[in-house]
């Protein structure tokens, strides 16, 4: 046994144990993850049961069975729930029932005392709207302008019902690239005139010079007037049109609802798709989830602005943190006398490392945004006080902040680079000739690159995944626009962002519906971990590239 134990085979197990250990946990929580999250679109079929309670009250509920639950008859009697003698343990199911806008409750749970078997019935229906969220029921006709067109029992009810919901969606596309395209272009146009009438104010034109500036301002405004009467008059026509459309639809509790098609996102009848269709349908729906903006306090729609948010964070983050990390390393490792000093600065660089993320948001919001921000709008953006500009947090500084944050890292990885090429290469640089700055640059730089790049990547990691400072310095629930668009300047530092860590936060914890969250939070997470996997799988790339550049000069 002792010389087992001194061969180092015991050692070389445990360590293998521990990296099989560690790749089973990250295995089992990604597979968790993508199991509960991606799991959610789906299209589940749609149940419907028949309960009677004790007092032989009759009940019939549709809706999706989400999960079930086997709890203790004192368990459900401390609920106050009545539960017959000689019971010990029941099940009990929780459906979305959804028809939130009539019964007020999305999910509820319902126990197996007294239901029936669940019943599938296939004209069943689930509705997603825009608002209220599902709606599951049973169609009893399609109306237009309010005269009745089809019935479930017309063979073309399923394709007029189809063409309508399509023609519904194209609508809403229409007035969605109306009011935030050209009517958003004209809102940024009469803002810029605002500011520009702002600033004849506060300048000291010549009367020739106001005259002629405030007939130029009259002269955008009228036109500007004009274009909007003319998308007025479309878009109440478009409005119009969305409202030609009706669903009627039954209930469960056999009342009958009138739905405009104009609120309706898509209506499917899973029940009687086959397993391509649903194939087809969960396609769909998870394109959607990564394409579209949230709804419905974020429970509902996607997550495209808190993508987009994140990975322009990101960059920018990087383009500001790249070049003063590794100008920073260069100057400690090649140019700064190693004294005490220099180890003073080394010693504060790891000890920020450590430094909790919350104290840099608290940071970011006092200096940057409040100091920086605030005297940037009282130099340049003098016209537009007293709404800030800079002077309220955004991308620029939850970027900056993040940078901040990362820049320890950064430099460490960089100073350890530079330290581990050989004296020899910078001797026989200097030998033939070249001077000191020729070395660094032309000969020592290039060969570090694959540690900058791996400071980099470790930064990227940590940005991507920082929640406490982005909520003081630029993050919201819901930003109404993209920090990117085709408006000049096209990139907008100032704006607030969208991000998957925060809304990952709110959707769990401040949601109005933790069962409707609940597999959202686990979708978003998914996407979060495969977006920083990306990341750094195209970071780790470049420095494979640079490294196999580079190898035969530092052998």
């Amino acid at each position: 046994m002792k010389a087992w134990f001194k061969s180092g085979s015991p050692w070389i197990w445990l360590n293998g144990g521990a990296v099989a250990f560690c790749m089973i946990m990250v295995v089992g929580l990604i597979g968790l993850i993508a199991v509960r999250g991606f799991g959610h679109f789906w299209p589940a079929n749609i149940a419907q049961v028949e309960i009677i309670d004790p007092e032989g009250n009759r009940q019939v509920v549709m809706g999706e069975i989400v999960r079930s639950q086997t709890i203790t008859a004192a368990v459900a009697r401390d609920g106050g729930r009545h539960v017959p003698e000689g019971i010990d343990m029941l099940t009990r199911y929780l459906v979305k029932q959804g028809n939130r806008d009539q019964t007020g409750n999305d999910f509820a749970w319902y126990f197996e005392t007294g239901m029936g078997e669940f019943q599938y019935p296939e004209d069943a229906l689930q509705i997603e709207r825009r608002e209220w969220g599902n709606f599951y029921g049973q169609p009893v006709s399609l109306s237009r302008e309010g005269e009745v067109i089809a019935t479930p029992a017309d063979a073309n009810f399923w394709p007029l019902l189809q063409e309508a919901v399509q023609r519904s969606l194209q609508l809403y596309r229409d007035i969605h690239s109306i009011e935030r395209g050209a009517i958003g272009r004209m809102n940024t146009e009469i803002e810029r005139l605002r500011l520009d009438g702002r600033r004849l104010e506060l300048s000291d034109p010549t009367p020739e010079q106001r005259a002629a500036e405030e007939a130029r301002i009259a002269t955008e405004r009228a036109r500007l007037d004009e274009e909007y009467a003319i998308l007025r008059v479309e878009l109440d026509a478009l409005y119009q049109s969305t409202r030609r459309d009706t669903l009627r639809m039954r209930m469960s509790d056999d009342r009958e609802v009138d739905l405009s098609l104009a609120a309706i996102v898509r209506i499917t009848a899973p029940n009687a798709m086959s397993v391509p269709q649903k194939m087809a349908q969960y396609v769909e729906r998870l394109w959607e989830f990564l394409s579209t903006p949230p709804r419905e306090a974020n429970t509902e729609g996607g997550i495209f602005p808190a993508i987009f948010g994140t990975v322009t964070m990101v960059f920018v983050m990087s383009i500001i943190v790249t070049p003063f990390g590794i100008l920073a390393a260069i100057y400690l490792r090649e140019y700064a006398r190693q004294n005490l000093m220099t180890r003073i600065i080394r010693i504060s660089v790891y000890n920020l490392a450590g430094v909790p993320s919350i104290v840099y948001g608290v940071f970011g919001l006092g200096f940057f945004v409040y100091f920086l921000g605030g005297n940037i709008d009282r130099l340049f953006y003098e016209a537009a006080l007293p709404t800030p500009t800079f002077g309220t947090p955004g991308l620029f500084w939850a970027s900056l902040t993040l940078a901040l944050l990362t820049l320890p890292i950064v430099i460490v990885s960089t100073e350890e680079g530079l330290a581990r090429i050989p004296s020899t290469i910078r001797q026989g640089s200097l030998a033939l000739g070249a001077t000191k700055s020729e070395t660094l640059w032309k000969v020592i730089v290039p060969l570090a690159t694959p540690a900058m790049m791996t400071g980099l990547i470790l930064a990227i990691a940590r940005a991507a995944g920082e929640v406490a400072p982005l909520m003081l310095v630029g993050v919201v629930k819901l930003a109404p626009t993209l920090p990117i668009d085709g408006v000049f300047p096209f990139i907008h530092l100032d704006r607030k962002i969208m991000h998957l860590g925060f809304h990952i936060y709110d959707v769990g914890f401040q949601s109005p519906s933790a069962e409707a969250a609940r597999p959202l939070v686990y979708a978003t997470a998914l996407v979060l971990v495969m977006l920083i996997v990306i990341l750094n799988l195209t970071a780790i790339s470049i420095r494979n590239r640079l490294r196999e550049r580079y190898r035969s000069a530092s052998d």
